[in-house]
């Protein structure tokens, strides 16, 4: 089994949208006791976050396209869950008619992925390490 230093440890990784990701991650870690484990910022602006709480992780993404934050009818989360085979379980989510909206296909993050729509219209994003890529490879700042 590979193990990905870039994604969090945990099977399933909620990804919740904000418009300022930097204060999320104050916030979330004075409110709720989340701690950071990575961050991406280019620009002075921190566009991607992981942290975790106890055996628990959750990533932030920064608002933008139709991603934004929390408004009804937009996408403001999904859910991220780690997979043995991507590519079986896209094939398996296709025969049940989910909406397909990105193919499987590699990341810079050492992820193989895909993202499609259930019944319902939830985004869910399924991944499966295929390689061990170091945060800073990709532009991450693994927390101090």
């Amino acid at each position: 089994m590979i193990v990905n230093q870039s994604a969090p440890a945990a099977t399933v990784v909620p990804i919740l949208i904000y418009a300022d990701v930097g204060k999320a991650i104050d916030w979330l870690g004075e409110a709720f006791g989340f701690a950071e484990r990575l961050r991406v910022e280019r620009d002075g602006v921190v566009g991607h976050a992981q942290l975790v709480v106890a055996d628990g992780a959750i990533m932030l993404g920064r608002q933008g396209g139709s991603y934004l934050a929390a408004r009804r009818g937009e996408v403001s989360q999904y859910v991220h869950v780690t997979v043995v085979n991507v590519d079986q379980h896209f094939e398996r989510a296709k025969r049940f008619g989910s909406l397909i909206l990105e193919p499987p296909h590699g990341t810079p993050f050492g992820e193989r992925q895909y993202t499609a729509e259930d019944h319902e219209g939830h985004r869910w994003t399924f991944s499966q390490h295929v390689e061990d890529v170091p945060p800073a490879r990709w532009g991450a700042k693994v927390a101090d």
